[in-house]
Order: C-alpha cells, then structure tokens, then sequence
C-alpha cells in the first residue's frame, strides 16, 4: 500500500495558486492522519489547500474509520467515495512514494518519475465541525503486481480528471490507465519510522 510519500520541493507556479498555505513546509515522511497538500477546480480554475489524509464525509460518525485510500477498482460503487468520485475529485502532488518490499525483511524503496512532480489522483471531502468546515483527503491506488500503488496522471489525463464536465465513462477510463514507468532506488531505513521527517529518509541503502 502507498501509504507514505515526500513533497519537499515545488515549482512557483504551484506556490503561486490561489489557496497555497502561506506556511507550506517540505516534507520527506507524509503518512495517513497528516495534513497533505492538494490541488482542486473552485469555479473551474485551480486551487490549493490543504487537507486531512483521511477522508471524512459530512455524515461520518467515527473519524477513525475515515479512509486514507480509495482502490481504483470499485470506488465508483462504494458509498464512502461514489459522491466524491463524481463531484470532488483532486490532485496529490509529490516528488516521489515509498514502497516496502521484501519476503523475510521489507526494505524501503523510494519511487518518482521523469518530472519533479508526480500528480496522483485523489477525492476530497469537507466535515462541518462548528463554525468551521475541515477538509481531508483520500488517495486512489491501483494494483501493482501484490502492491498497491498511487493512481498517477499525466498532464493530460489532470485536466480531465480535475474537470466538472468529464464524462463518467472517461473517468472511469482514467482508474483503468497502467502505471508509468517509475525510477527506485533502495533506502536505508529510516523512513521506516512515520514520526522521522527529514532529508535522511532518502537516505541510500
């Protein structure tokens, strides 16, 4: 499961977009229950904000069950996502995610593209609590041999993604698309504590 990733460096013109946190910070060690970064349509042009890695429903009671990914494969009919697949749907921007493989002992391995950016698809929520309205987050994964890794889209495949009119039949498309090919390298492991946040989670094995 995809269930770390790092956003520690970004262009301008993402620090720029209406909604950016003014005090956005880089991180190497993002988990379920952080708050995450994520770019969405307001009015049809694009906005920042920052969001709950976990996804809260305005009906859901307990938020421990909120849910920090969504499988590709039947988040359409699943009540938890089915509204937000069709009306809420977003971008994660990262630099890169962690896998853990191994049969006797997982070792972590840190992931990223041919871009300084990856962009992986994702739903978002806002739970009314009071006067204030919180918004969280959930990633779409998609299998990946006995892996499950992050939904990722290109340029072309963000744009339909993030638009109000892209037909649901196109949106189902994009859940089906492969994975692009990736670049790895094998870390030592400190990463492997959720708590450590720094440049030494990249740290080579």
């Amino acid at each position: 499961m995809s269930g770390r990733y790092g956003l520690f460096r970004w262009s301008q013109s993402l620090a720029t977009l209406p909604g950016f946190p003014a005090g956005q910070a880089p991180h190497w060690n993002l988990a379920p229950g952080n708050q995450v970064l994520f770019l969405r349509h307001v009015d049809g042009e694009l906005h920042a904000a920052s969001g709950r890695w976990g996804l809260t429903p305005a009906w859901l009671n307990d938020l421990s069950k909120a849910p920090s990914h969504a499988r590709a494969e039947t988040l359409s009919e699943q009540p938890m996502f089915r509204e937000a697949f069709r009306q809420r749907r977003c971008l994660l921007p990262a630099n890169g995610f962690y896998e853990w493989r191994g049969e006797l002992r997982k070792r972590p391995f840190w992931l990223t593209g041919e871009e300084p950016l990856l962009h992986f698809a994702a739903l978002w929520e806002a739970y009314p609590a009071g006067d204030q309205l919180y918004l969280s987050v959930a990633m779409v994964t998609q299998a990946a041999a006995h892996l499950r890794r992050p939904l990722l889209l290109d340029a072309e495949q963000q744009r339909a993604w993030l638009a109000e009119d892209t037909p649901l039949a196109e949106l189902q498309a994009l859940l089906l698309i492969p994975t692009p090919p990736l670049r790895e390298r094998v870390l030592a492991n400190l990463v492997n504590d959720p708590k450590f946040d720094a440049p030494e989670c990249l740290t080579p094995a």
